[in-house]
């Protein structure tokens, strides 16, 4: 990237407070710019009030978000009106992914995913293959 560059903007989708604070540090060392959301009914809501000022380039969507999980919330954001939210990648982070299977990420519209404990050397390189 170069300094003139704006930074690519990630939102990450997670109630766990360690876990917000971890990835937040090893993507803003990257020069990602981090927006959070503590639970599923705050996901559209803060992709929609970026739209206009610096719309977001990705999320990273625990699926057992509260109030929303995550699952859900992928579909809401694949059936979204404007293709700058429909169409952005989605990468799934779950401590539970045997509890879900492909088919239900690949119906939901999840991008790929990531099981916890999560490895940070492999969420950069999935944030970087899907979020540029």
């Amino acid at each position: 990237m170069t300094p003139s560059a704006t930074p690519k903007t990630i939102l990450i989708a997670e109630d766990s407070g360690v876990i917000q604070a971890i990835t937040r540090k090893i993507l803003e060392q990257q020069k990602y710019r981090i927006l959070i959301a503590k639970n599923g009914g705050e996901v559209l809501r803060q992709l929609e009030a970026q739209l206009e000022s610096q719309p977001v380039n990705g999320v990273l969507m625990d699926i057992n978000i509260p109030i929303r999980n995550g699952l859900d919330c992928t579909r809401d954001i694949r059936a979204h009106a404007d293709p700058r939210i429909r169409e952005l990648p989605v990468i799934a982070i779950t401590g539970n992914a045997n509890n879900y299977s492909m088919e239900q990420f690949q119906e939901a519209g999840i991008t790929d995913y990531l099981p916890k404990p999560l490895d940070f050397d492999a969420l950069v390189r999935m944030v970087r293959q899907h979020m540029g």
